[in-house]
């Protein structure tokens, strides 16, 4: 530790500075004057539930002194893109590909399904595009199959009336989610069917599809053959017994099921018992194609970003040895199978769903070929949920690779755990937990959203919302921390230097100048956990960012020095300007995760029509003499007592 007291007078060569990041509350008021009737940032106020996080100012000269160097670089300036213009692949730039599970059509989406795929796809579509990497992100809803035509019969109309109804209903809550997509497309598209049959019959050519007998259930009440969705019945695990399991899988342990193993099945139309019987089918030889896909899995698992999560499903399946796989069904709605003597059939959804893919891209562009067929230009990142994995890393890139038709297949999938609901799962079908258009019902922002769904992200194990941890994120992480430490540095520039940036392009205390290397490593530790998809982590990065931006006030004091000496006065405006310059950082991290808060900072710093690509260096973005504009709180305070009410309102039993 430093023996002086003066931060001006510490040693570099040995500085190691430890401080708790926790405000004393009359040096953080005094930030602000008593005169202004402008509004304020909440006071910071101590929160028993969290214990201040022990932050260290500790870099190495050579580090210094590379960080310095940087600092007074010209930033770089992100790629706009022309209007109307179609992204395609670049040959001078990395080009990133992105895709999220496309959400099932039959239903509103639910928090689990938000975070599981599309607003995590686009958090780091959003990063991508911040680092000038050429990208793609294109998602759409999933409307072939059996839980389209089941909810059709439930609202007694047609599967087609089903998917715009709810088309229009998933557009309008993702863009109240701020889900920026390329493109949003949908599967029942003649594009759709082109692909999927094209697909087919390369497989069908190379003998990886063969014929066989199912054995189904058939109701005779509704004359059909009774669907995966169709059916439900005790789960026929010994150790879960669910007395609620659908046809194709158990929601609450999660086992893929044969219809016909259901135990006690009933038919979900009816509700009377369905019989056994035959039917011819197609089946995909997953055998066959095991030895590709074992070899692809190995390389793209060590080469590309895959959660563990990810890794060890996959992992698991190709242990097990894989096995034959039905790809048809007994439905009407769907891509027709264009085999003769199957052609009354469809493709079973996880054949047909994952080409929509390609089909969605297709309607986007009619180069979309320049995406999916250049594997050596192109990285493939995926979003999913854990259920939804087995079908990106086998099926999916079975269908490709065995087409041999050089396709772009997944180089880094993000598979991640369940986001739990005040200790329950969320469950469409069952209607538990917050929906989409629920959250748009309450007074809390979008931004407030993303950001806890996103500080809960389930990266390494199953997560839970809580109504009150939410409250307790909002009140202490962005009230008490982020927007405490933003609305003090342009607050206090306002009050004292006329809202003029000083010049900090010439940076002497050994302070400052390890402000700025320890902001560049902060920075570095964000670029590299986003860059593996850990965007959880990429978000406590940027809280750690405005710890010590918090912290590093603290230590200067401006709001004393300011009332000095000139040199003090001078040293006040140097390290407001360091604050105000990681306040705008702070809008570019931010971006990602918090878009609408990330303009509003902007705004605030008088920077809104700025355009810089976040690099892997902390440089003087504001330029001096710049004028910022007025301050404004970022964030409102939530009492307590409002989750409870939340949760009694939301009591996460709904019927669609």
């Amino acid at each position: 530790m430093a023996t002086s007291n003066n931060p001006n007078d510490l040693n570099l060569q040995n500085l190691k500075i430890e401080e708790s990041t926790s405000v004393k509350m009359e040096e953080a008021s005094s930030v602000t004057t008593e005169k202004t009737a402008k509004p304020k940032q909440e006071k910071a106020e101590a929160v028993a539930e969290t214990l201040p996080e022990k932050l260290h100012f500790d870099r190495t000269p050579e580090e210094v002194e590379k960080a310095l160097n940087e600092w007074v670089k010209k930033p770089l300036l992100a790629n706009e893109k022309k209007p109307d213009e179609k992204i395609l692949p670049k040959s001078d730039a990395r080009n990133i590909l992105i895709t999220s599970a496309l959400p099932y059509v039959n239903n509103v989406p639910h928090l689990g399904n938000l975070i599981g795929a599309l607003l995590s796809a686009d958090v780091f579509a959003r990063y991508c595009r911040l680092r000038n990497y050429n990208t793609l992100y294109i998602c759409g809803t999933d409307e072939y199959g059996t839980a389209t035509e089941t909810k059709a019969l439930e609202e007694k109309c047609t599967p087609r009336q089903i998917c715009d109804k709810y088309y229009d209903i998933h557009t309008k809550i993702y863009k109240w989610f701020q889900l920026d997509f390329d493109y949003f497309g949908r599967t029942s598209t003649q594009k759709q069917t082109e692909i999927c049959q094209d697909i087919f019959w390369k497989l069908h050519k190379r003998d990886l599809v063969f014929k066989d007998i199912v054995e189904q259930l058939y109701c005779d009440t509704c004359q059909r053959f009774l669907a995966d969705q169709y059916v439900a019945g005790t789960c026929p695990n010994p150790a879960c017994k669910y007395n609620d399991a659908r046809g194709d899988q158990c929601d609450k342990c999660g086992k893929l099921i044969n219809t016909i193993e259901l135990i006690e099945p009933k038919c979900r139309i009816c509700r009377n018992t369905p019989q056994i019987k035959k039917s011819d089918h197609l089946f995909l030889d997953l055998p066959k194609l095991q030895p590709d896909i074992r070899s692809w899995f190995d390389k793209s698992s060590k080469t590309g970003h895959w959660t563990n999560t990810a890794s060890s499903i996959t992992e698991a399946w190709l242990n097990e040895g894989l096995k034959p796989r039905c790809i048809t069904r007994d439905l009407k709605w769907g891509t027709q199978v264009p085999l003769e003597g199957y052609t009354d059939k469809v493709f079973y959804v996880w054949f047909d769903a994952p080409i929509g893919y390609l089909s969605i891209t297709a309607n986007y562009t009619d180069n979309w070929e320049q995406w999916w067929k250049q594997p050596d230009k192109v990285e493939l990142f995926q979003f999913m949920a854990k259920d939804n994995v087995p079908f990106h890393a086998v099926i999916f890139p079975s269908c490709l690779l065995g087409s041999q038709d050089n396709f772009t297949v997944i180089n880094h999938l993000s598979g991640i755990d369940y986001l739990n609901y005040e200790g329950a799962k969320f469950s469409k079908s069952r209607g538990i937990g917050v929906f989409g258009d629920h959250a748009q019902d309450t007074e809390i922002p979008s931004d407030i959203w993303r950001f806890y769904l996103l500080y809960i992200r389930p990266e390494t194990t199953d997560s839970n919302f809580s109504w009150t941890d939410l409250m307790l994120k909002n009140n202490t992480e962005l009230v008490n921390n982020l927007g405490n430490f933003i609305n003090r540095a342009i607050t206090f520039c306002e009050e004292n230097f006329a809202g003029k940036i000083g010049n900090a392009t010439k940076l002497e205390t050994p302070l400052d100048q390890l402000f700025v290397a320890q902001i560049t490593n902060e920075l570095n530790a964000y670029l590299e956990v986003m860059e593996k998809t850990r965007l959880r982590d990429g978000l406590k990065c940027v809280l750690r960012m405005s710890r010590f931006g918090n912290q590093y006030l603290q230590m200067k004091e401006p709001w004393i020095k300011c009332k000095g000496s000139d040199a003090d006065r001078a040293d006040a405006e140097i390290s407001i300007a360091l604050a105000l310059n990681l306040v705008y950082l702070l809008s570019l991290v931010l971006q990602p995760f918090m878009p609408t808060t990330s303009n509003e900072i902007r705004e605030q710093l008088n920077m809104k029509e700025s355009n810089h690509a976040l690099e892997n260096a902390f440089h003087c973005y504001l330029p001096t003499g710049h004028t910022i504009g007025q301050a404004r709180p970022l964030f409102k305070r939530v009492k307590s007592d409002l989750a409870e009410q939340y949760r009694k309102r939301f009591g996460g039993q709904r019927r669609f």
